[in-house]
C-alpha cells in the first residue's frame, strides 16, 4: 500500500506546526464538546486525527463563529434523500431487461441491428444528460436544492412512464432523452447530502448514498423483467387485456412511475432545503464555472474523479461479457444463472465494503488515503479475471475446484476498490471552494461521467471482442489495457491536494478581503 502522507509530511513542516495543530484542537474541544469525545476510530498520528476531524464545510462554520461546528447526522433527511436516490437508478435500469426486444418490435429490426439501436438509445440518454447537468447544478446553487430536486423527480417520473408507451424507435429515443434532460436528481441529492454532513459524518452519509444506488441497480432490472409483457408472462391475470397487449412494456414503466410519484411526495413534504442563502451572500460570492475550474485543486480532483469512473464503467462493461464468453476465448463460460448469482454476490460484497469498512477506514487514514489504497489495489483486482481463466484453461479437476474456491473469494475481496467511488465524492466536497458552488462542482463531475458513459461501454467491449477473436496475448489483451489505466490512476492518486492547506489559503484570502 502506498504511504499515506499527512499535511505536515508533504509541506515539510517542523514541530512548530504540530504544536499549532495541538493548540487548535484544544480550542475546538473547548467550544465543541462533541470533538472532545475522541475519534470514531483511534489514530496514532495526531496530524491525521486533525485532518479527519476538521469540518468539511469549514467555509460555512469557521467564518461565522471562529469554531468548527459539528452536528449529528440528520438521519431522517439522509434516508429521505436516499429514497429519492434509489428511484433514479430504478428508473434508469428498469428498461434494460426488455429494451432489446422492445426496440426490435417497434423498429421491425433484424437481429443484427438490435444492439446498435439499443446502444444508440442509451448513448443519446447519456449525451443529453451531459449537456444539461451543469445547468441543473447552477440552478440548484441559484434557486435552491429542494425545488430543483422536486422538478427533476417529476420530469424523470413522467419521462419514464411515457417510455413504455413508445411504439417507434424514435419515440423511444425521445422519451429516453427527455429522461436525460431531467438529470438534476443525482447532482442535487449529492449536494444536499454533502451539506447535511460534516467531516465526522460524511463517510457514513455517503455510504448510505452509495448503498441506495446499488439497491436501485438491483431492483430496477427486477421490476422491468418481472412486469414486461404481462399478457405474455401472466396470461391468467393479464391475458385478453387489450391495453397490455397493445403496449406490452407499459406496466413496468407505470410501476416505476408510481415509485417516482411517491419520491416526489416524500421530497416535497419531508426534505429540508439545505442552501443557506446567508452563507451564499455574505461568506463567499458564487463563482462562474470557469473560475471554479481554476480554483486550487479542483481540476485535479475532477480528473481523478473521471479516472475512477472510467475504471468503473469499463470494468462493468467488460466483466459480464467475460463471464459469458467461452473459456478458450478468455472468459468463464458461465450460464445466465451463474452470472446472476455472481452479480448478486458482488453487490453484497460492495455493500459490506461501503457500509462497514469505508467509514472507519476513511476516518482513520483520510479521504486521500482511501483513494491511494484503492489505486494500489486496482491493478491487482484487474488481474483476477485472467488468472482465474488460466485455472479453467488448465481443465484438471483440481484446477477447476481451485477456480470455484478462489473466484468468489477474490472477487468479493477485490470489490473493496468500490470504496474509491465514495472517497472521490468526499474529495469533491473537500476541494469545493465555496458552498455556493457545490452544486455546480457536482454537476461538472457528473457531466464527465455522463460523457464517458456515452462511449466507454461500447469501446471497451469492442476491445475485448477484438482481443478474444484474435487471441492477442492469449485473449488477455484487454486486461493489459485495464491494468495500464489502473496504474495511471495509482500514480495520479498520489498527487491529490492537501485539503487542510487549501482551507487555510481560502481563509487567508477571505481575511485579506475583509481587511480591504
Amino acid at each position: 500500500m502506498a504511504p499515506i502522507h499527512t499535511a505536515t509530511d508533504r509541506n515539510g513542516s517542523s514541530n512548530g506546526s504540530g504544536n499549532a495543530a495541538t493548540r487548535r484542537r484544544a480550542s475546538l474541544n473547548e467550544t465543541t464538546p462533541l470533538l472532545a469525545a475522541g475519534d470514531f476510530a483511534p489514530t496514532a498520528d495526531p496530524e491525521i486525527a486533525e485532518a479527519t476531524t476538521n469540518n468539511t464545510h469549514d467555509y460555512d462554520s469557521e467564518d461565522e463563529d471562529g469554531a468548527s461546528a459539528d452536528k449529528p447526522l440528520p438521519v431522517g433527511q439522509i434516508l429521505a434523500l436516499c429514497y429519492a436516490r434509489w428511484v433514479e437508478p430504478v428508473a434508469f435500469f428498469c428498461i434494460f431487461p426488455y429494451i432489446n426486444k422492445m426496440a426490435q418490435e417497434n423498429g421491425h429490426l433484424a437481429d443484427t441491428d438490435v444492439g446498435f439501436y439499443s446502444g444508440l438509445i442509451e448513448s443519446l440518454f447519456s449525451l443529453t444528460q451531459m449537456t444539461v447537468m451543469i445547468m441543473w447544478g447552477r440552478a440548484a446553487d441559484r434557486f435552491g436544492r429542494k425545488p430543483v430536486l422536486v422538478l427533476s423527480l417529476v420530469g424523470v417520473t413522467c419521462a419514464t412512464s411515457m417510455f413504455g408507451m413508445a411504439t417507434t424507435i424514435w419515440q423511444m429515443v425521445l422519451f429516453r432523452c427527455l429522461a436525460g434532460v431531467f438529470g438534476g436528481v443525482i447532482v442535487t441529492i449529492r449536494t444536499m447530502i454533502s451539506e447535511h454532513s460534516t467531516s465526522k459524518t460524511q463517510a457514513r452519509a455517503f455510504s448510505w448514498f452509495a448503498f441506495s444506488g446499488n439497491m436501485g441497480i438491483l431492483f430496477g432490472p427486477l421490476i422491468g423483467g418481472a412486469l414486461a409483457d404481462p399478457a405474455g408472462q401472466y396470461p391468467g391475470l393479464f391475458g385478453g387485456v387489450r391495453f397490455f397487449e397493445a403496449y406490452p412494456y407499459a406496466l413496468p414503466s407505470f410501476a416505476v412511475g408510481t415509485i417516482g410519484v411517491s419520491a416526489v411526495v416524500v421530497t416535497a413534504l419531508f426534505v429540508d432545503e439545505t442552501l443557506v442563502r446567508k452563507d451564499v451572500s455574505s461568506v463567499l460570492p458564487s463563482l462562474s464555472t470557469w473560475d471554479l475550474l481554476k480554483s486550487p485543486g479542483v481540476s485535479l480532483v475532477l480528473y481523478v474523479y473521471g479516472h475512477v469512473m472510467l475504471l468503473a464503467q469499463s470494468y462493468t462493461a467488460i466483466v459480464t461479457v467475460v463471464w459469458f464468453t467461452r473459456v478458450d476465448l478468455g472468459g468463464f463460460g458461465f450460464s445466465p444463472l451463474q452470472i446472476s448469482i455472481l452479480m448478486g454476490l458482488n453487490g453484497l460484497a460492495q455493500a459490506i465494503w461501503i457500509l462497514l469498512v469505508f467509514p472507519p477506514l476513511q476516518h482513520r487514514i483520510g479521504t486521500n488515503g482511501v483513494i491511494r489504497a484503492c489505486g494500489v489495489a486496482y491493478p491487482f483486482f484487474f488481474l483476477i479475471c485472467p488468472l482465474l481463466n488460466m485455472l479453467l484453461r488448465g481443465g484438471t479437476p483440481g484446477l477447476v475446484t481451485a477456480f470455484w474456491v478462489l473466484a468468489p473469494t477474490l472477487l468479493c475481496i477485490g470489490c473493496g476498490v468500490s470504496m474509491s467511488f465514495t472517497a472521490v465524492q468526499l474529495a469533491l466536497n473537500e476541494v469545493s471552494p465555496s458552498p455556493a458552488v457545490l452544486g455546480t462542482l457536482n454537476a461538472v463531475a457528473l457531466s464527465i461521467t455522463s460523457g464517458m458513459r456515452a462511449f466507454s461501454p461500447a469501446l471497451f467491449t469492442s476491445l475485448f471482442a477484438v482481443g478474444a477473436r484474435t487471441q492477442a496475448l492469449w485473449g488477455y489483451a484487454i486486461w493489459v489495457v485495464m491494468v495500464a489505466i489502473a496504474v495511471g490512476f495509482a500514480v495520479v492518486s498520489r498527487y491529490m491536494p492537501d485539503y487542510a492547506e487549501l482551507k487555510k489559503q481560502r481563509r487567508a484570502v477571505r481575511a485579506g478581503q475583509g481587511a480591504d
